[in-house]
């Protein structure tokens, strides 16, 4: 492989967010001037951060953004119902605002094409498939540039995923349930490996399974197309790319999904999570918090970050996206995230907590209606 020094990077470096990871543009974690990205222009009249949006600043905001972008769960909906006023508020930023809306989400259980029917079902704006990015959608569109000519990835994920994958034209396979084994010491040891597989690719699988997580270990150890320690046994004839260390890419980090009645279940996080621990090393994650995902949007629709709203409903995912890449934040609460959870973070003195505070907050995205109004 080439490129190889080049594709290390990407994947070996830390989490976003974390010390030592790609700088976050708040004043207050002391970072150079070279380090910080371009300053916001919306945020420049900002007297404070994570007050209440109210109409007037509503305004201002409206005026001086061009483009919006919403995660959905949460933001938009929740289940299958729209949240009052959410698809009227985003009409009426596409018409008489004329901003270009995207729907940014990490939800990889869910093709592009999904959400644009589920967008249209539920009364809100037509949208193109253009205009969403998924952390399927992203991760596909990742592979397809890192992995190398005739390379494959072995996927823990569902129908979503492998859809994604297939329309970029990247080759993989484990997706959906594992055969069961006769015993654990057959995944563990003896099981065939596809020589061409370079990627190991991580996302929401409901088939996860003790034996999947085997077969992903294997393929990460596997070095040239061979596995470490192997003895030649391991990769079989070719190598399927010849050299270079197997990649972990994963969707997204969401440890968990809430439920309505406050209930929960574990989310693509808790894979990922399993899979690093096995593998002793940390995934290249394509979904919110990372700037991979964002990166995907401007490629696609050349949006400026300074005049770009991020809305969401969650700290350490949407909102700590869009601080991290200089784009002015809105909290919804109609989501995960409480009141006092932001006021916490806001008058906390540690530097990473201060970075998930939004620029604004609403009760709703329901609330910007207003601002549309004399």
């Amino acid at each position: 492989m080439g490129a190889a020094g080049a594709r290390e990077a990407p994947w070996s470096r830390r989490r976003e967010g974390e010390s030592g990871g790609e700088s976050v543009r708040r004043p207050i974690l002391s970072l150079t001037e070279r380090q910080r990205p371009p300053p916001s222009t919306l945020r420049a009249e900002m007297a404070k951060r994570g007050e209440r949006l109210e109409p007037s600043r509503a305004r201002s905001l409206l005026s001086g953004s061009e483009a919006w972008l919403f995660d959905c769960d949460g933001v938009l909906w929740r289940g299958e119902s729209a949240v009052p006023g959410a698809a009227e508020a985003l009409r009426r930023l596409e018409g008489e605002g004329k901003k270009r809306l995207c729907y940014v989400t990490n939800n990889s259980s869910r093709t592009r094409r999904a959400y644009t029917e589920k967008l249209r079902r539920l009364g809100f704006p037509p949208a193109e498939e253009r205009q969403v990015f998924g952390s399927a959608y992203c991760a596909a569109r990742f592979l397809r540039s890192a992995l190398p000519p005739g390379g494959a990835a072995y996927v823990l994920g569902g129908a979503a995923l492998s859809a994604e994958l297939e329309a970029a034209g990247v080759a993989h396979l484990g997706a959906g349930p594992a055969p069961p084994p006769e015993d654990h010491a057959h995944f563990g040891a003896s099981a065939p490996l596809d020589p061409r597989v370079r990627a190991v690719l991580v996302g929401y699988d409901q088939h996860f399974c003790y034996g999947k997580l085997c077969l992903a270990l294997r393929y990460l150890l596997q070095e040239g197309g061979q596995e470490e320690g192997g003895g030649g046994g391991g990769g079989g004839p070719g190598g399927g790319g010849g050299g270079g260390r197997c990649l972990l890419v994963a969707t997204n980090r969401d440890h968990r999904l809430p439920l309505e009645g406050g209930a929960a279940v574990p989310g693509t996080g808790c894979l990922v999570k399993a899979v690093e621990t096995a593998a002793e090393r940390e995934a290249f994650v394509v979904g919110k918090p990372s700037r991979y995902i964002f990166d995907c949007v401007v490629s696609e629709f050349h949006i400026d970050p300074s005049r770009t709203v991020m809305v969401g409903d969650r700290l350490d995912t949407d909102i700590l996206m869009g601080n991290t890449c200089g784009l002015t934040t809105l909290l919804t609460l109609t989501g995960v995230t409480t009141l006092e959870e932001v006021q916490g973070h806001l008058e906390s003195g540690c530097p990473e907590r201060r970075s998930l505070v939004p620029d604004y907050y609403v009760d709703s995205i329901a609330d910007l209606l207003p601002a549309f109004r004399d």
